[in-house]
């Protein structure tokens, strides 16, 4: 473990966590140390991406560039590097830094290890060929990449790497910003997830924490927009519409292909009650799709974006829905909608057999900030008051 203690005690040092009484941080930090993370000498990363120059550039992310690089070995990797001018950006670069040095799965993107140079800040990540899924899915040239099989598999895999985040991981990990910039696709198309910049630990033995809105618009549950409730229904909620992106290879963020519905969610349920939720899938899919798998599918999206938190199913009730033949499924409430008031119901969440079965892109960025994490158990906090341009929340 002396590798691993190094790489923590550095980790510590560099991005200023400040140890508890009695060292207690370090000494949990300590715990989840994995073997094989370490630290990156930045002329190592220099030379693997040219001096960082702007034809190995790959795009844009929260708190600075990402490029693409080739270590001596062979490796591919994509390195982060922290915007200097980026206050907020700084909180989310040492939150990733944090979180990902606890968590290894094969649909989570794997933290090679880091470097602090001076004021240059960076984290290296193995580099995933086939880049984010909305590059795939929202562009009409592109799409057709991505057959029933493919789009299954993805379902399948972000499905398992949020299971792992919620009830398998060193403690329980909530992402709060799933969505299809933040899915990366290997070079055999498996799916990873990305970008732990907002992603927050939750207590045990909480119902829900309080916690000012950080997410991008299209994909947060309504609970948690309108009151600053979170919990691991939040993350069920965002991977429901992923879902139904998915099957229809329509941005929920950007829909208006019917008029009356007032998004992507809406128009599935809609067509969903009218017993022709087969409309709602992509016409490439035409020749590909598994119509019994799709139904279920949908059924199970409509299922994870309901109003009431409480009637989502848990990311183990969904693999468990994936994992088996289509059969009879719970019969979905009407979406949830900020502003929208929802009845709970009296069945048990995520519970059991009823009723019958189902017959860094162009995306709308506006992402919420967050500055204050307080547990609660039972009691609510105010929701913050968006501002009229809905990029940020600020305080009434």
């Amino acid at each position: 473990m002396t590798k691993s203690k190094n790489f923590l005690n550095n980790l510590v040092k560099t991005f200023g966590f400040a140890p508890s009484k009695g060292g207690q941080n370090e000494e949990d930090l300590e715990k989840i140390a994995q073997q094989e993370q370490k630290h990156f000498p930045f002329e190592t990363l220099a030379a693997a991406t040219k001096n960082f120059h702007p034809s190995h550039k790959l795009g844009e992310g929260g708190f600075g560039p990402v490029f693409k690089g080739k270590l001596e070995d062979g490796r591919e990797i994509a390195v982060k590097k922290l915007s200097q001018s980026s206050n907020q950006g700084k909180k989310e670069f040492m939150n990733e830094a944090k979180l990902l040095a606890r968590v290894q799965h094969r649909n989570v993107v794997n933290l090679l290890g880091y470097c602090a140079h001076g004021v240059e800040k960076l984290l290296v990540y193995e580099y995933v060929l086939n880049e984010s899924l909305d590059k795939l899915l929202f562009k009409s040239n592109r799409r057709e990449e991505l057959d029933w099989k493919r789009r299954f598999d993805i379902i399948c895999g972000v499905a398992k790497g949020l299971l792992y985040l919620h009830e398998h991981s060193h403690k329980c990990i909530i992402h709060r910003d799933i969505k299809a910039s933040n899915i990366l696709l290997d070079d055999k198309w498996v799916p990873k997830i990305a970008d732990f910049g907002m992603a927050r630990l939750f207590p045990e033995d909480q119902t829900h924490v309080n916690t000012r809105v950080a997410g991008t618009n299209g994909y947060m549950a309504p609970e948690y927009v309108m009151h600053g409730h979170l919990s691991v229904k939040a993350d069920v909620f965002s991977f429901g519409v992923l879902v139904l992106e998915l099957i229809s290879g329509q941005r929920n963020s950007s829909f208006n292909a019917n008029a009356d519905a007032q998004n992507l969610l809406d128009w599935a349920y809609k067509l969903y009650k009218k017993e022709r939720s087969m409309e709602i899938m992509d016409p490439t899919l035409a020749s590909s799709a598994v119509t019994e798998q799709v139904a279920m599918c949908i059924q199970m999206g409509l299922l994870c974006i309901q109003g009431d938190p409480t009637v989502r199913p848990t990311m183990h009730r969904v693999i468990v829905i994936l994992s088996k033949k289509p059969s009879h499924l719970e019969e979905p409430m009407r979406p949830g909608v900020p502003g929208s008031r929802y009845r709970r119901s009296r069945r048990p969440a995520g519970g059991g057999v009823s009723s019958t079965t189902a017959g860094t892109s162009g995306e709308s960025n506006s992402r919420y900030s967050d500055t204050s994490f307080t547990v609660t158990g039972t009691t609510s906090a105010a929701a913050p008051v968006q501002d009229v341009r809905g990029k940020r929340p600020v305080e009434s």
